[in-house]
Parts: structure tokens; C-alpha cells; sequence
């Protein structure tokens, strides 16, 4: 049997210090923190879902696109989250997710994770080495090679805009 993949793509926002935002999953007893994501939905490109999921789940809309990978980097869910899954009949055994590079235009006061159905209990901008040391453990390796990726792309546009 063919495992299942669903197209997603993750809002990776970065402000002037290089920080990088990352929500804490509300569904969570411990810490989950995570970039903004979501399905991409037909007729959307990553970057148009990327923006679409950052503004449904974080209020955000003042960014400006820096960079949009062109290939998704795939994951696959933890046994317990794909039987979680299966009983709400979705059998979706991980994601390809696209990584899209934003940079934060606005003020903190813009943020608002508490939406009508609400994805974070809380919110933060922290380094993007805490976003990999901090990801549940599926995805690491994904956002692993977005650090890889990405990092250089937000030192050189903070560079270039300095």
C-alpha cells in the first residue's frame, strides 16, 4: 500500500534581529513550538498558502516574500499521530512541506493568535537553532534542511538591508 502525502507549506517569519517566529501548539501539554503551516489548497502556490496559514493563524500580514523553496522537504507523522488521525478520517501518513521565507514588516502589536479556531496558545521570535532544537521529533530533519537553506538567505537579505 502507497503511503499518502499531503501538500503543505510553513510560513517561516524573520524580523530585523533575525529572529524567527514560532507558535506553541495549542493542543500540546508540553512545548511545541513550530512555524505557522497549512495545507495548500488547489490553485494556491506555496507562497500564497504560506501567507494565507501565517494570516489564519497569527493575524499576520505585513511581510514581504524573500525566498519560496521550488521542492517540498517531506516528513512523515509519529505512529500515535497517524492513528489520532485515522479516527478523525484523515489517513494522510505525513506532508511534503514547502518552506517560504518571509521577512516581518510590521509591529508585534499585528500578532494575534487568538483567531476563531485558534492553532497557538502562545507566540515568540527566537532563533531559528531553537526552532530545530524545539520541533517535535518527526519533523526535525525537515526543519533541519530549512535551517540549512534558509539561514543564509535571512543573513544576507538582513545584510543587504542594514
Amino acid at each position: 500500500m502507497s503511503k499518502k502525502f499531503r501538500l503543505c507549506a510553513a510560513a517561516v517569519v524573520f524580523n530585523q534581529e533575525g529572529k524567527i517566529l514560532l507558535g506553541n501548539r495549542i493542543e500540546t501539554t508540553e512545548d511545541a513550538w513550530q512555524f505557522p503551516q497549512g495545507g495548500i489548497e488547489a490553485q494556491e502556490t506555496p507562497a500564497e498558502a504560506a501567507k494565507r496559514e501565517l494570516f489564519e493563524e497569527t493575524g499576520i500580514s505585513a511581510v514581504q516574500l524573500v525566498y519560496a523553496a521550488d521542492m517540498p522537504v517531506r516528513y512523515e507523522f509519529s505512529e500515535d499521530i497517524k492513528a489520532a488521525f485515522r479516527k478523525r478520517g484523515i489517513y494522510n501518513d505525513g506532508q511534503d512541506i514547502y518552506f517560504v521565507l518571509f521577512y516581518f514588516t510590521g509591529n508585534d502589536t499585528d500578532i494575534n493568535i487568538h483567531t476563531q479556531q485558534p492553532e497557538f496558545k502562545d507566540y515568540k521570535w527566537d532563533s531559528f537553532n531553537f526552532a530545530v532544537e524545539n520541533i517535535i521529533g518527526f519533523k526535525k530533519d525537515a526543519y533541519l534542511q530549512a535551517h540549512k537553506t534558509l539561514l543564509p538567505r535571512i543573513r544576507q537579505y538582513l545584510e543587504g538591508n542594514s
